[in-house]
């Protein structure tokens, strides 16, 4: 006899989408400090309703966000397949960027991973490790300084993170702006 997955009943599953759509909404907005109670109250039910589904607040950041990191991961992993490892590392860090541009709990577990899941810890890891293969081979293709590693990858995430709230002043998101100003000095160019 296999072990299936309890189907729950049709307004605790109702119960539940409404629990992770108010979770989807608060953290976006407050990120991952808001609590269980207040994803309870968003969601118009009480407490101890969203307790019995989301024991505590890193089981049900996981429901929420498991699904955009695993993206990011296969975006990530895709990207090792460009012939022009500078130029796909670019394009991986605008897209992981623009993901977490609107949404604070994403931008958390990007930047730190506090009180995170080991399934989430395991994504932002093979997420790390792919950029590491993308800033090993732009290197050997002599597109990116020899000086960088991976290690700077969380760093210049952070910077970006910090203007990420800036007011737009033209058609340019700030923080778009000085993502490509940073990723500029990391580039080597030929005519230098």
């Amino acid at each position: 006899m296999s072990e299936e997955t309890p189907v729950l009943r049709r307004d605790a599953e109702h119960n539940r989408q409404r629990t992770l759509a108010a979770a989807r909404e608060v953290f976006a907005t407050r990120g991952l400090q808001a609590t269980l109670n207040d994803v309870a109250h968003h969601a118009g039910l009480g407490v101890g309703t969203v307790y019995r589904r989301f024991p505590n607040k890193e089981v049900l950041a996981e429901a929420v966000y498991a699904g955009k990191l695993h993206g990011l991961r296969a975006t990530a992993q895709a990207a090792l397949a460009g012939r022009d490892a500078y130029e796909s590392l670019r394009a991986f860090l605008e897209h992981a960027l623009e993901q977490a541009a609107t949404d604070h709990g994403l931008r958390e577990l990007i930047r730190q991973g506090a009180g995170e899941s080991k399934q989430i810890a395991r994504t932002r890891e093979d997420i790390v490790e792919s950029c590491g293969h993308l800033i090993a081979r732009a290197r050997e293709q002599g597109t990116i300084r020899e000086d960088v590693t991976v290690d700077d990858i969380a760093p210049i995430v952070a910077m970006i993170d910090s203007v990420m709230d800036l007011p737009t002043a033209g058609a340019v998101q700030p923080w778009r702006r000085y993502l490509a100003l940073i990723l500029d000095g990391l580039q080597v160019r030929p005519d230098q």
